[in-house]
């Protein structure tokens, strides 16, 4: 699943249309999920209207469906309604945004315990290989890429888990958050050494869940600055 979630998105460009014509049965379901991929991976920005028609058009399918899928998003909040009954991606206040941040390092960093202990070979061979593409990435300057494959390494830790709620969750606070994972890198990259991830991908080898907590921990917080610091140019009230 993350693998194709991917290759679905990490190689769209600026100018690359997120929306893929649906063609098969179970139209709203298909479209609620790639809608929800696309604020995850950040492909969505705060603002941007969803209007009904231009949307069903992108996606191929009527309106009943489009409009399902929307409303769906809407009931969990990852959407919003504007006053003129538009679907909006809604902003993030900073108050929001900390205490997203919060919830998630108790959450992802108990996942990140949990993986300690049942994660399985495949699962950190796959983490690792997620970590080595971000740093080609960092190393190339591609950080709308390595937005998409970070996306994926905190997902799939949280898989690795295996605690289905808890997953539910934080894929919930993911999509909240992602519209603006945009600026993640804008204060440049951290100067850490080892990254977090390395430190997790360590401490699932070595099945020390106290040490898998706090390295996830770590990334979330200072691996967050960018975010932060964007959200409180733009929300100073708060």
């Amino acid at each position: 699943m993350s693998r194709r979630l991917v290759e679905n998105y990490e190689q769209a460009g600026d100018g690359e249309d997120w929306a893929r014509p649906i063609i098969k049965e179970n139209l709203s379901e298909r479209a609620y999920s790639d809608l929800k991929s696309a604020l995850m991976h950040g492909k969505l920005k705060p603002g941007e209207r969803l209007r009904l028609r231009p949307m069903s058009a992108r996606f191929g399918i009527s309106a009943t469906p489009m409009r399902e899928a929307l409303l769906r998003l809407v009931s969990e909040k990852t959407l919003a309604l504007d006053v003129r009954g538009t679907v909006v991606v809604p902003n993030l206040s900073l108050n929001e945004l900390v205490e997203i941040r919060s919830i998630r390092v108790d959450l992802e960093g108990r996942a990140a315990a949990a993986a300690a202990d049942c994660a399985t070979k495949n699962d950190i061979d796959a983490l690792a290989q997620i970590h080595d593409e971000i740093s080609e990435c960092h190393r190339l300057e591609q950080f709308e890429r390595a937005i998409v494959l970070n996306t994926e390494f905190h997902l799939d830790l949280c898989r690795a888990g295996r605690l289905p709620i808890t997953y539910d969750i934080v894929e919930g606070l993911w999509m909240r958050c992602g519209p603006i994972l945009s600026h993640l890198y804008d204060g440049g990259l951290p100067d850490w050494e080892p990254h977090p991830h390395k430190r997790v991908i360590a401490a699932l080898k070595t099945r020390d869940p106290a040490a898998a907590y706090e390295a996830i921990k770590e990334d979330i917080v200072r691996g967050g600055q960018g975010l932060l610091a964007h959200v409180s140019s733009v929300d100073p009230a708060e």
